[in-house]
């Protein structure tokens, strides 16, 4: 069994049972849609010397299980900045555009300055099954949702599964694909998750050095159907990064967790 998101075909990819999502079944879920712009941006587009510092991808309609092709442009190959830019399309609609803007690395300017006193609990040690662990205040890790649908803080620790067979997936895709679970943490309640994502912007001082990678919610506002989530990355060595998803009620198809059964190959929640 290939546990990945896209094989590679001709004329393009193909999304495998592992990109379907729990929001319909032809729908791709965000994390395939998230991981493929990141792979081919950073295939197309990385250069020495420079670090991906943000990443915003546009969820422009529901992706589908659909023949998929990716077009890269550099848009700014600057000293210092470096910006590009990718559309994934099926057929003749465009499904999402992302922008991946690069910094060159250099010294930390003087002076101290003022850091949140966050921390992480510690997760369970990856066990080789492909379910991802979730957590909330006051409750143990788990791999379904199921225990978490309350009002409590939560928290998704995630490798992410390969974008594309045959192709190992770097820090950077691990990182933006485990944000895409910041619409998980931060809109997930009492009744499931009723608001969907539009976009995701996942902004890294630094790449992760574990494979497998935490994410903590840190806030979350809504008002008339609309809803801002944020949530902290971190690996083993703390924090370093933080992902932003803006989300739309979508209650005709709510995800209610507790009436879903799930595996372990279960690798996706939305």
């Amino acid at each position: 069994m290939t546990v990945a998101h896209f094989t590679a075909v001709d004329g393009g990819l193909m999304p495998t049972r592992f990109a379907q999502s729990h929001w319909g079944d032809d729908h791709l879920n965000g994390p395939a849609v998230v991981g493929l712009a990141a792979w081919e941006l950073e295939k197309h587009c990385a250069a020495e010397g420079f670090r991906p510092v943000r990443l915003t991808v546009d969820l422009l309609r529901a992706a589908r299980n659909a023949l998929t092709t990716v077009t890269v442009a550099v848009v700014r190959d600057g000293h210092r900045i470096r910006s590009a830019q990718c559309d994934i399309t099926q057929g003749e609609l465009l499904v999402a555009r992302a922008t991946l803007v690069q910094f060159r690395t250099s010294q930390a300017p003087p002076g101290r300055l003022w850091q949140p006193e966050t921390g992480f609990p510690t997760p369970p040690e990856p066990d080789g099954e492909l379910a991802p662990f979730m957590n909330s205040d006051g409750g143990g890790w788990t791999r379904s949702p199921a225990e978490h649908q309350n009002t409590a803080r939560k928290r998704f620790v995630n490798d992410g599964v390969a974008v594309i067979a045959g192709e190992a997936n770097s820090p950077f895709v691990r990182a933006a694909m485990v944000a895409e679970g910041t619409s998980l943490v931060t809109n997930l309640g009492t009744a499931g998750v009723g608001y969907i994502n539009g976009d995701l912007t996942v902004a890294l001082s630094r790449l992760p050095v574990d494979e497998w990678i935490g994410l903590q919610a840190d806030s979350h506002q809504a008002a008339d159907g609309i809803a801002v989530g944020t949530a902290t990355l971190f690996d083993s060595q703390g924090a370093f990064g933080s992902g932003m998803v803006t989300a739309i009620a979508n209650p005709a198809v709510q995800i209610d967790f507790s009436t879903r059964k799930f595996d372990l190959t279960d690798i996706n929640y939305e």
